[in-house]
């Protein structure tokens, strides 16, 4: 099973040292997504971060910078959004249903399945699924390996995604939701959450 880190939606002050921090701790992708936000923040904390990194780093905006710093790929924040037109390189998408998630996955790298419980980000997006719906689906063998789950993803309930079949999590509001942006400087707390993350995805 994989673990994919998002982004804050914001960008903030310890933000590069966090990230290398979590790449050192084996953290495979990350996926930058700042919905909004000028170019020239993301392309400034790309060059705060070691090159070493940006095979791992998925955009979710900005496109050109897969190619201008040679990134892991982009990333189609829904079911409807094409491919960028003459695109070649390894591209996800996110989906909000399974229908679209089935025809999706033909083509995507990997699909973020979203809303699987209540977002720890945004308050406001609650969970899409019942327990039963996604049963179904998973019997089907609609979700696999090529599905990751997005959606109030945490510590305990990635047991639930894993026995679903789930081939990944992604988290955000768990991690970053130990560490604030405005009054912190010491994310020791965060690091060892993730760490807590690895071991049971295994």
């Amino acid at each position: 099973m994989k673990l994919i880190v998002m982004t804050q939606p914001t960008f903030f002050v310890e933000e590069d040292k966090i990230i290398t921090s979590l790449f050192e701790e084996g953290l495979d992708c990350l996926h930058l997504y700042k919905p909004g936000s000028s170019p020239m923040y993301a392309e400034r904390l790309l060059t705060l971060l070691s090159s070493d990194f940006y095979s791992k780093i998925v955009v979710h905006d900005h496109f050109y910078l897969k190619e201008e710093y040679k990134l892991r790929g982009i990333h189609l924040d829904n079911e409807h959004t094409p491919v960028p037109n003459g695109y070649k390189g390894k591209f996800s998408r996110t989906c909000t249903n399974i229908a679209d998630m089935k025809e999706a996955k033909r083509h995507a790298e990997y699909v973020f399945l979203k809303s699987i419980f209540d977002s720890q980000t945004f308050a406001e997006e609650k969970s899409s699924f019942t327990a039963n719906e996604l049963e179904q689906a998973a019997k089907h063998g609609l979700i696999d390996r090529h599905v990751y789950a997005l959606g109030g993803m945490n510590i305990d309930n990635i047991r639930v995604a894993k026995d679903l079949g789930f081939g990944g999590v992604v988290i955000s509001g768990d991690l970053w939701n130990r560490f604030d942006i405005h009054q912190e400087l010491d994310y020791k707390e965060l690091i060892s959450h993730f760490e807590k993350l690895k071991k049971i995805i295994g």
